[in-house]
């Protein structure tokens, strides 16, 4: 191994131990708010695409979970926004940290992509741009994903909250 190898390595290991930090700091401020809210479930630690994700998760079908998600998401993004601060607290560094709740999350995720992917079909076909109805940015961020693996690009435009994603021809 040369030395730009081995500092390398060492980042990464340093990058991961950090990212665990914040999953870790971010599941116990999460089974603290679990016990104030006298609901039960289970926290799944991990990192994905170098961030930190935490799910909150139940055995018993996540019913009483749901109250974390809210309507469209509007709880578990403000929850997300708290256990970053949380964790920024902690650490003194900004965190990038990925919450779901009960599986919300990923099935917005598969949604989402399988929306990126008609979008672009349909550019494909037509050659004209498709503009998207306004989505939050984990949201944008899933699309932008699936329209780049189906070959095209987007941007996105406007204001939060109404911003949005174009999809372009190639």
């Amino acid at each position: 191994m040369t030395e730009g190898t081995t500092s390398a390595a060492a980042e990464g290991a340093d990058t991961l131990t950090r990212l665990e930090q914040e999953g870790e700091i971010a599941a116990d401020y999460l089974e603290g708010l679990l016990d104030i809210a006298d609901l039960d479930g289970d926290i799944d630690m991990d990192v994905e695409a170098d961030r930190a994700s935490v799910s909150i998760i139940s055995d018993s079908g996540g019913r009483d979970l749901q109250k974390l998600v809210g309507r469209d998401g509007e709880v578990l993004e403000a929850l997300q926004e708290l256990t970053r601060l949380a964790v920024h607290r902690e650490t003194g560094d900004r965190s990038r940290l990925m919450l779901d709740v009960a599986g919300y999350r990923a099935k917005k995720r598969a949604e989402l992509s399988e929306l990126g992917a008609k979008a672009a079909a349909e550019v494909k076909s037509t050659g004209e741009p498709v503009k998207l109805k306004p989505m939050t940015p984990f949201e944008r961020k899933v699309v932008h994903d699936a329209v780049k693996s189906a070959g095209l690009r987007s941007e996105s435009e406007g204001e939060e909250p109404q911003r949005f994603v174009v999809v372009l021809p190639a």
